[in-house]
């Protein structure tokens, strides 16, 4: 889910058949095309390659059928078990880490690998508008100085002009 920002209740409806691995045109890499059921219809999701081999190994390990879900227990309350497993429950202000954490992340990540915010919101089935109010709000620390303290160039004094200047006010 880290790797394709679905929200937790896409993922729970997610079967194998909704999902392909393909060669990705633009950039030459294998990444996952998933067919999303959410709460609008039916949308498209286009993987990092990142998720490419965790589901291979679910694959392989679980020889589904097409129809098969691809989280077929609670995948939630595994989720919340490794957080209280490893002591990530809370973030380091005390806030609740959820499995829609994991949508969050994957926001962020591809905003500050600098992808263009309105193909994210497109592959994340969600508005430019939402990803400005809940998630690039966090992204302060990533603000490039140099793009917004950009100055225009001082104008050179025109040579033909500064003459006719010191003609006419002769």
């Amino acid at each position: 889910m880290a790797n394709t920002g679905l929200r937790p209740d896409e993922a729970a409806r997610l079967e194998h058949r909704d999902i392909q691995i393909v060669k990705d045109h633009g950039t030459g890499q294998t990444i996952l095309e998933i067919e999303v059921r959410g709460k609008r219809g039916v949308g498209y999701c286009k993987s990092t390659p990142g998720a490419v081999r965790p589901f291979l190994r679910l694959r392989k390990r679980n020889k589904p059928q097409p129809s098969t879900p691809v989280f077929p227990d609670n995948h939630r309350a595994l989720f919340n078990n490794i957080l209280d497993e490893l002591g990530l429950k809370l973030d380091r202000d005390g806030n609740r880490r959820t499995a829609y954490s994991l949508r969050h992340t994957y926001i962020c990540l591809r905003l500050m690998e600098g992808a263009d915010i309105y193909q994210v919101a497109k592959n994340c089935r969600t508005s430019v508008e939402m990803i400005e109010k809940y998630y690039a709000a966090h992204l302060k620390n990533t603000l490039d100085a140099a793009a917004i303290n950009v100055r225009r160039p001082r104008r050179t004094k025109d040579p033909i002009r500064s003459k006719r200047t010191t003609r006419s006010s002769k």
